[in-house]
């Protein structure tokens, strides 16, 4: 008899913490917005942190509440926009695909050295070196690899001493914009493929004691742009692309190849 009143007792207990916490359930339910698992099924998986958020869980709960825009994916580009707004029932304004690009062009060849380098593979430690590591360019490249090492998606390789990006697999997550210790990484359209291959800030005769491929802040590009898309800040030519259409003018009349144009 008393097996069959603790069972009894047991099984009372059990049914009153069932309906407590059933009732606790649906008390403290947080609410989940119906539009959130829609969004991320949009969304690639990339998980880049290119939206600014850490993950695209994180963005489709941004873009759910409002708090993020709906054309903040790099990865997944215009088509994830369009599909982000569809859910939300909005048009989203896509924009210009974009790519990244190193600003050098110092590769073996053409940079010189201040001196052999042995040490760690690391372009933030190598940068702290005297002289900001051992190119004689002081901006350039150190070909060390970081950016390389942070891109999730294969398309930065070192290429003879140097950082190169393929456009084609560039998804401009940003990693390696915010990894390189020189500033030597930019964001810049797709399609316009007039790019200037330098970073550094010296002028004629001191970039050219260091580089054969630097920009010596002539102005003949200047000069020579029939659109005026190409300005010389400093010393340092720079390309407007809002104005750029690349009529290679100005990679054919500068004097160092520091403007080249991508035919790819």
């Amino acid at each position: 008899m008393g097996i069959l009143y603790a069972a009894l007792s047991l099984g009372a207990l059990g049914l009153v913490f069932g309906i407590l916490l059933g009732f606790a359930s649906k008390k403290f339910e947080v609410k989940v917005d119906p539009k959130i698992p829609k969004l991320r099924e949009c969304l690639p998986s990339a998980n880049c942190g290119g939206c600014g958020y850490a993950g695209c869980d994180a963005y489709a709960e941004a873009v759910a509440s409002g708090d993020a825009k709906p054309n903040l994916c790099s990865v997944g580009g215009a088509p994830v926009a369009e599909a982000l707004g569809e859910v939300l029932g909005v048009s989203v304004e896509t924009g210009a695909k974009m790519t990244a690009f190193v600003k050098c062009a110092g590769n073996c060849e053409k940079a010189k050295q201040n001196y052999e380098y042995e040490g760690v593979t690391n372009c933030l430690e190598a940068s702290l070196l005297v002289g900001g590591g051992a190119k004689k360019c002081s901006y350039g490249c150190l070909g060390l690899a970081s950016c390389v090492n942070v891109c999730e998606f294969d398309a930065l390789h070192i290429v003879d001493g140097i950082a190169k990006v393929d456009k084609e697999k560039c998804t401009m997550c940003g990693a390696c914009i915010d990894i390189c210790p020189m500033g030597l990484i930019e964001a810049v359209p797709y399609d316009k493929k007039v790019r200037v291959a330098c970073n550094s800030q010296d002028a004629g005769k001191d970039v050219r004691n260091a580089c054969s491929a630097g920009c010596i802040g002539c102005k003949i590009c200047e000069k020579n742009c029939p659109k005026g898309a190409v300005k010389v800040d400093g010393f340092l030519a720079k390309v407007d692309y809002e104005n750029c259409v690349n009529c290679k003018i100005c990679t054919t009349k500068c004097p160092t190849k520091a403007i080249s144009f991508l035919e790819s």
